[in-house]
């Protein structure tokens, strides 16, 4: 797979969604992760990301003009021990409950499905780091719709071991704006992360559609340590 500029595939992509970043950086002395949330109703741009815990909660910016909490109010990223979980939505504490208990990634997954928004059926995804005594893994999921018919949940799980310094893997929920929205095809596109956390951040927040997006989170981990900084970018402030 041809490694693509991060920066070019947001900003030439009016409405990806929600999406997810994973990688290493260019140092290869940080794990990499960004999560970003975009919106086209009212509902969807009410909210801001909060930090709770080692993790992030979403938040409704003003909570009078709250309509539906119900798919747009959760905890995109949590910690358990080693593990960095990121997703875009409830499932977080899915997976967070399951590796807890013993289950693997994937296993926990299993309970869950895309979204019921029909006629979208927004797909899942979902990212988990494990970063431990200098050594660097990680996984993504995304649960869809089988084209569109909710009759059959796709479930397809990445797995890449001592990722390349440099490179990322990126997955979003929608191919582009559309109505119903196209979900997502095909493996975890990839990008290329380069640039300090400022640097990552500034590039990611600027590229996404400036009228669409929401929030976006990034947290650069140092492998050795396991040590961590976070950038929060809210576009309601």
């Amino acid at each position: 797979m041809q490694e693509q500029s991060l920066k070019e595939l947001l900003s030439s992509n009016a409405y990806p969604g929600r999406g997810i970043v994973i990688g290493r950086c260019a140092c290869g002395k940080y794990a990499v992760t960004a999560y970003f949330i975009m919106g086209r109703s009212s509902n969807s741009r009410n909210r801001v990301f909060v930090t709770e815990g080692e993790g992030i909660r979403t938040q409704a910016f003003d909570p009078s003009k709250l309509e539906d909490p119900s798919l747009i109010i959760y905890a995109p990223v949590r910690v358990l021990g080693k593990d960095t979980i990121v997703t875009n939505g409830d499932q977080t504490d899915t997976v967070y409950d399951g590796l807890k208990d013993g289950l693997t990634f994937e296993q926990s997954l299993r309970s869950r499905e895309f979204e019921p928004d029909g006629p979208n059926y927004t797909p899942r995804i979902s990212g988990v780091m494990h970063v431990e005594n200098g050594e660097f893994s990680y996984q993504m999921s995304i649960l869809k719709s089988a084209d569109g018919n909710p009759e059959c949940c796709n479930r397809y799980t990445f797995s890449y071991d001592k990722p390349i310094a440099g490179e990322g893997r990126f997955i979003h929920t929608y191919m582009q704006d559309g109505d119903p929205l196209p979900s997502f095809e095909g493996e975890p596109e990839k990008v290329h992360i380069e640039g300090d956390i400022d640097k990552f951040t500034e590039e990611v927040w600027e590229a996404l559609n400036p009228e669409n997006k929401v929030s976006l989170f990034v947290r650069f981990i140092n492998i050795e340590t396991g040590e961590y900084e976070t950038r929060i970018k809210n576009k309601n402030e």
